[in-house]
């Protein structure tokens, strides 16, 4: 399949992706949208809008700024289609608040030119789509872990009457931190029995790839449709590709009505067969055997994962549960049929292929979504006239019956009423409503369905959005039928799925993410520090920090930032000859290094007290290390003796073995210059070693 590869540009502007889209500038680069939105790059462009990095000058925060491209929604066009759409998801999206879900702050228009905007949250990081490309195939507790806040996004839409009708993995955002956010509810519509259709004038709109079959054939949209394209998606993570491809849009679309997804285990051995019969549960061309919105696929996918949390490989009667064909049979036989359903790959067989034919146009892709566009329904057959007796001459209408004809035409009479009252009774007399109780507490709503003639069985599920032990769904669906004395399944609310943060001291970051994971949690930023207690690539602490309060009931997906060991800090050693071997000493200590004077020197060139050498030398040290001084004692000093009366011989002789130079001088009464008489400095002096003497003669 071919697919628009610009499409991906409303996601990658939202992630802040530079290489999700390259970033241009264009003649909008500067401009002051609205008086208050400062345009930033372009960091995409898709089909009908582009996407820019912009400043809110009034609150001083980066958003992403969608505007729509030059001549759309024109009150010139004869279809403002584009403008009502930028409207129709900005309204959407005010209707949900969810931490899944991308935020849009502000729609407009700015009168100067007529520029229609669209303000959205701006998220930093990257698609699920660059994640498929990376890391899949990937295992299934990564792939569901990742599913499950898509999950928790699309149920509180659905809650609210929303579908998104455009889930694909360009529209799954994931930040630097880990959260993961679903955008783009541009193709988002209530779900009434008016607005059901997802096209009008015969244009469906949709991202061919994700299209659940009915889209195609009936161009009819519920929450199940999102399920569908979930499925795909979880197909996607599980084996890296995509179940249909076709050379062209219509050619994809043609496979999703005729083919079934394939199971993930044909392309990737392994799998759980409990995790294929999710992804059939949820692909499954019959929408009716499908779950009936994201709630109720979450609470598989969160069986599914319990399963492989716990370990289990093999699981009959979870898969027997899962399975599509399941449903299909219980459903046969509470209507008392005899006759086996027909299979699941042959559901949809009957429906007319998707080849261009008269009056149907080729498919066209639009930002990476199919329009199929279709010409005018053929008028429908005339209706027969009823035929008449055939008049004789006298034009009186020819009477030919007899009293035998007439007993069998009564017989005939009683046994189509026997099979119509019977056929009535068995196909839905003896049946009774379910009774609408989502949104009652559990007791109120068993009471209810008691006083209706009716069991219960109770499910519990985590939910973000609906208080503890109220009843977030029910099976059967409200006005579904059910035979009286039949159980009704609740799907009970536990309320938000929380966690304590576990310890994850000493761990290795691998290690630290399967203890995040087994809690639902993702390893955030990584700090680097040294320590001098924890070995290099261990986890000295995380933040929020294990065992305080802020570290109690958080919710999944919550981003763990922890601080990893660099090991111990390295000390550069200095040059220190010379430094004054006390103070070195100190500063040294402080530092955790461990100082010894090892020996004194006396030393011409070192003023006592000061270092000589050290060892080591150079290179680096840890703190307890060991820094060995060789300390300075000054230079040598020795005492000039007294050589008066010495012969001049004898002297200089005496002087010079003791290390002196020695100038002779005539003193101040000479005679031979025979004997000594003095020195300078004098006898008893001491000086350095090698210092000069001046010898005195007489």
């Amino acid at each position: 399949m071919h697919e628009d590869k610009r499409a991906r540009g409303d996601a990658a502007a939202r992630t802040g992706d530079p290489a999700g889209a390259a970033r241009t500038e264009d003649h909008q680069y500067g401009r002051l949208l609205d008086g208050r939105y400062r345009i930033g790059p372009r960091i995409a462009r898709g089909g009908m809008a582009s996407v820019y990095e912009a400043v809110d000058t009034r609150l001083d925060r980066t958003v992403a700024v969608k505007i729509m491209h030059p001549g759309l929604g024109d009150a010139t066009q004869d279809d403002d289609s584009f403008a009502r759409r930028f409207v129709r998801e900005a309204k959407a999206a005010a209707r949900l608040s969810h931490p899944n879900v991308v935020a849009v702050f502000d729609q407009g228009r700015d009168e100067s030119d007529g520029t229609t905007y669209l303000v959205m949250e701006y998220v930093p990081g990257h698609t699920l789509r660059d994640t498929i490309s990376k890391e899949a195939p990937m295992s299934p507790e990564r792939a569901l872990a990742i599913l499950d806040p898509v999950l928790s996004a699309l149920a509180s839409a659905h809650r609210a009457g929303l579908i998104h009708r455009d889930v694909k993995p360009e529209n799954v955002l994931i930040a630097d931190d880990g959260r993961i956010k679903v955008a783009d509810f541009g193709l988002a519509r209530a779900v009434s029995s008016e607005t059901q259709h997802t096209a009008t004038s015969g244009v469906l709109i949709g991202t061919v790839s994700y299209l659940a079959p009915e889209l195609v054939v009936e161009q009819r949209a519920d929450a199940r449709a999102d399920v569908y394209a979930v499925g795909v998606i979880l197909f996607e993570l599980l084996t890296g590709t995509k179940p249909h491809t076709g050379e062209t849009p219509i050619a994809v679309a043609y496979r999703h009505v005729h083919h079934d997804v394939p199971l993930p285990s044909t392309v990737v051995p392994g799998i759980p067969a409990y995790v294929d019969a999710l992804v059939a549960r949820a692909t499954t061309r019959d929408p009716s055997l499908r779950p009936s919105d994201a709630t109720v696929l979450m609470h598989h996918v969160r069986r599914v994962v319990q399963a492989l949390h716990d370990g289990v490989r093999e699981d009959p009667e979870l898969v027997a549960d899962l399975l599509p064909t399941a449903r299909a049979v219980e459903a046969a036989e509470e209507v008392g049929s005899d006759t086996t359903p027909e299979p699941v790959s042959s559901l949809w067989d009957g429906m007319p292929d998707l080849l261009p034919a008269p009056g149907r146009e080729q498919t066209t892709v639009r930002e990476q979504t199919t329009v199929i566009e279709s010409g005018p329904p053929a008028p429908p057959p005339p209706t027969p006239r009823p035929s008449r007796p055939i008049p004789d001459d006298g034009g009186r209408p020819v009477q030919r019956r007899s009293r035998r004809g007439l007993a069998l035409a009564l017989v005939v009479v009683l046994l189509v009423a026997a099979v119509a009252a019977g056929g009535y009774w068995f196909g839905w007399g003896r049946y009774t409503s379910t009774p609408s109780v989502v949104g009652l507490e559990q007791a109120a709503a068993e009471a209810k369905l008691d006083d209706a003639g009716l069991g219960t069985d109770v499910e519990q599920v985590y939910s973000d959005s609906v208080e503890p032990g109220v009843v977030v769904s029910t099976d059967p669906r409200p006005g579904a039928r059910i035979l009286p004395g039949d159980d009704v399944t609740l799907t009970v609310s536990r309320g938000p799925e929380v966690y304590d943060v576990p310890d994850l001291a000493g761990l290795t970051v691998d290690q630290a993410e399967d203890r995040l994971a087994e809690v639902k949690m993702v390893l955030g930023r990584q700090v680097p520090k040294y320590s001098e207690t924890v070995p290099k690539g261990q986890i000295v602490r995380s933040n929020p920090a294990f065992g305080t309060p802020a570290a109690k009931a958080l919710p999944v997906s919550t981003a763990i930032s922890v601080v990893v060991s660099k090991g111990k800090q390295p000390i550069k050693v200095g040059k220190w000859v010379g430094k004054d071997a006390d103070k070195l000493e100190k500063a040294l200590e402080k530092r955790g290094l461990q100082v010894k004077v090892t020996d004194t020197e006396y030393s011409d060139d070192i003023p006592e007290g000061h270092v000589i050498s050290h060892t080591p030398a150079s290179g680096v040290v840890y703190r307890g290390d060991k820094i060995e001084l060789v300390v300075s004692k000054g230079p040598e000093l020795v005492t000039v003796p007294s050589v008066r009366y010495m012969s001049t011989s004898a002297a200089i002789e005496k002087l010079e073995d003791l290390g002196f130079d020695v100038d002779k001088q005539k003193a101040t009464i000479y005679l031979t210059g025979q004997v000594a008489w003095d020195t300078d400095p004098g006898s008893g002096t001491r000086v350095r070693k090698g210092s000069t003497v001046i010898l005195y003669v007489v």
